[in-house]
């Protein structure tokens, strides 16, 4: 019979060691997956330049968190503009329309939790859409064609959706 994996065991993300993804305008550390939690949720930090933040979508799987750690980020979510700053949380509940931006002149810096962790979910979408690195300071990809055809596959695999701002 083969041993299972201790179930029980801790886990320990030194900083700058998880794997990490460059979009365009962020970047996400991965601190703890599905995998690491039974799927109960996903975690990371993520990292938004200035201007950077994704465009209004939907996540249909999952509720997304933010926890600012860095920085000041404007949130739009559910018809509601937030100005985020260090120490403050939002919750966005799935299926809720909402983006968020840096519009400040010094990146941000937040945890991000969402959960459940689903088997197609944000994990899956970061690993297929955005550039894999190793180095926290590698400039962020620039937001290009073959990029954003990447990111949309990604999406519609993954419980995500981008929506048209209002206007």
């Amino acid at each position: 019979m083969k041993a299972m994996k201790n179930q029980n065991q801790a886990r320990f993300v030194r900083a700058g060691t998880g794997p990490m993804y460059c979009g365009p305008g962020d970047r996400v550390s991965f601190l703890a997956t599905g995998a690491d939690s039974h799927g109960s949720c996903f975690i990371v930090e993520g990292v938004v330049a200035p201007g950077g933040g994704p465009p209004p979508h939907i996540h249909h799987v999952e509720d997304e968190s933010f926890y600012i750690l860095e920085g000041n980020v404007t949130f739009q979510a559910g018809g509601q503009t937030v100005y985020a700053k260090p120490g403050d949380f939002i919750l966005v509940p799935r299926g809720t329309v909402h983006s968020f931006k840096n519009e400040g002149k010094a990146p941000a810096r937040a945890l991000v939790i969402i959960s459940p962790a689903s088997p197609t979910g944000m994990q899956q979408f970061f690993e297929e859409s955005f550039t894999p690195t190793t180095d926290p300071t590698a400039p962020l990809p620039p937001f290009t064609e073959d990029l954003m055809k990447r990111m949309m596959a990604a999406a519609a695999r993954n419980g995500l959706e981008f929506v048209k701002p209002a206007e």
